[in-house]
């Protein structure tokens, strides 16, 4: 089933563990045999858009490289009811069996290891209409307040083959990108990575857009629209960032403010993360006809260019009204979903955890810890424990939404256990540097973490991402003793907390298992500080 989130802006696909697995599935989350023997390295995509009858047709010229010499056919994505209606390869078309969503090219013969080889997809139709983007997408056609064609397109989640062909599967980005899109001549197409060149004709003009870095495929994005653009460079830890902004003219004005707050989160995350992950394809924030999302170098935006969650504060703190959340949260998923990818969707934690967490390092960076801290305790009224925070493994179903506020209580409870400021950054910035440009899997992160801040953090992260368990901390006190352990937790879970006893701090490292502290006085008050994300009972 499809579950929408009214306040999230990146779509989830949410599933209950007990949902039957379809053919469909396996074939859309798996690595199958047809996946598992050619690695991506280009796509060449170029795509007419035709706002009149909102259709698209186009060519995507994928490059691969052979891994192994295994089977003849090879799997391509692509739903309906858009049609593959053609495929080539070396000059000659090639058959196609298709199930459902998912098509089975065949090649001519077994192709050498190590081999380049390219395939020519071609592809029309009238893509699926985003009822509610971005959660749930396909194509956005709508109009600015002049009348002009508004267009964009928002697929995390169902998939980028809602509307172009390719191999629709988080674990293998393309290498590179090229994109070639047309549109009528009085539009402007935005897409990721910078812009070569415009070729015009007398009804239309092509947008050449090139990305030089890998990318996702739900990051590839089309917007169309009546933009004007206005730019800046930021000395940002690489050097000169080119960092441009693409409004629709009606919005210039009120861009030119709001958009003040975009190099304020660039220097905060490249502080608390690292230098920004795409200096070659610079840095975009493109109005869109939707809330927004997190495509790679073209970040989508529509949050009315106004402060908080559409003007609302998410926390209820008044924290979340010090920044404009869509710049913030979907800007900071250039490190956290952009560069560090996960391979299967089941661990989209990575991608969300942390960048709702980026969230409390920007007010951090800018209004100080008291506020960061807050804000993110703030956020915990919104946490559901529905289900684990990490999905179904190899069928394209995620977790619980709570990978968002849950996910960056978690961070901020390791945070705190982990009382180092500097060593936590060096963990941030090391998790962006060891996965740089790379995929990944939670088992992956979480190892780098625990080895890096010299904890074990294995109870910590299957408790919180693989149970919907919330640690109960018991107490009771007698005269000058204080016995403690934890409740409602998985088995051999232990995490250090501190805790306040008459006013001083005192560390313990609770278990499920009863313990006590003898102190000199009698024990008059006990305080367990909101920082760690567990409940809390005093017998």
């Amino acid at each position: 089933m499809r579950f929408t989130f009214i306040l999230i802006f990146s779509f989830i696909t949410l599933c209950a563990s007990t949902q039957e697995v379809t053919r469909q599935d396996s074939l859309r989350g798996s690595i199958t045999p047809q996946r598992a023997w050619w690695d991506l390295v280009h796509y060449d995509l170029s795509v007419s858009v035709m706002p009149a009858s909102r259709s698209i047709k186009g060519t995507n010229i994928m490059t691969y490289r052979v891994l192994n010499e295994g089977t003849t056919e090879l799997q391509i994505d692509l739903q309906s009811p858009m049609e593959l209606t053609s495929v080539m390869q070396d000059g000659y078309p090639l058959k196609v069996r298709s199930e459902g969503d998912a098509h089975f090219i065949q090649v001519e013969n077994i192709q050498a290891v190590g081999a380049l080889k390219s395939i020519h997809l071609h592809f029309e139709g009238s893509p699926l209409v985003a009822v509610n983007p971005p959660w749930d997408g396909g194509f956005s056609w709508q109009q600015d307040s002049n009348g002009a064609h508004f267009i964009a397109t928002s697929n995390q989640g169902i998939g980028s083959s809602v509307w172009w062909p390719n191999r629709d599967h988080p674990a293998d980005e393309v290498d590179s990108l090229d994109m070639h899109i047309t549109v009528p001549k009085d539009l402007v197409n935005v897409s990721n990575g910078r812009l070569i060149k415009i070729d015009s004709t007398s009804a239309t003009k092509t947008y050449h857009w090139a990305v030089r870095n890998p990318i996702n495929n739900y990051g590839v994005n089309l917007n169309i629209g009546d933009y004007v653009n206005f730019s800046e460079v930021y000395n940002g830890e690489k050097g000169p960032l080119d960092m441009s902004y693409w409004v629709l003219r009606e919005d210039e004005k009120k861009a030119r403010e709001q958009f003040k707050q975009a190099p304020m989160m660039m220097e905060a995350f490249e502080h608390w993360f690292g230098p920004y992950p795409f200096y070659e394809d610079s840095f975009k924030l493109v109005q869109a006809p939707y809330l927004g999302m997190e495509h790679q170098s073209s970040v989508t935006y529509g949050n009315k260019f106004e402060n908080g969650y559409l003007g609302s504060d998410l926390s209820g703190t008044g924290q979340g009204l010090k920044f404009d959340f869509i710049i913030i949260h979907e800007s900071g998923h250039e490190w956290f979903a952009n560069n560090i990818t996960n391979k299967d969707i089941a661990d989209m934690w990575i991608h969300e955890s942390f960048t709702n967490y980026s969230e409390n390092l920007y007010l951090d960076y800018h209004f100080g810890k008291d506020a960061a801290r807050e804000y993110v305790i703030g956020l915990r009224k919104r946490i559901k424990n529905d289900r684990p925070i990490i999905g179904d493994y190899n069928v394209n179903r995620s977790g619980s939404g709570d990978m968002y506020y849950k996910g960056s209580n978690v961070l901020h409870t390791i945070r705190t256990i982990v009382d180092d400021d500097d060593l936590w950054r060096q963990t941030l910035r090391g998790l962006n540097t060891a996965f740089y440009h790379k995929t990944t899997t939670s088992a992956m992160v979480e190892s780098f973490m625990s080895t890096t801040l010299n904890q074990n953090l294995t109870p910590v992260f299957d408790q919180y991402l693989r149970t919907t368990k919330i640690p109960t901390f018991e107490f009771k006190k007698d005269k000058k003793k204080l016995s403690y352990r934890y409740t409602d937790v998985i088995t051999n879970f232990t995490m250090p907390i501190y805790i306040m006893i008459n006013g001083n701090l005192q560390w313990i490292t609770p278990t499920d298992q009863w313990q006590e502290i003898k102190m000199s006085k009698k024990i008059e008050k006990v305080t367990i500080p909101d920082d760690f994300y567990i409940n809390h009972r005093k017998l």
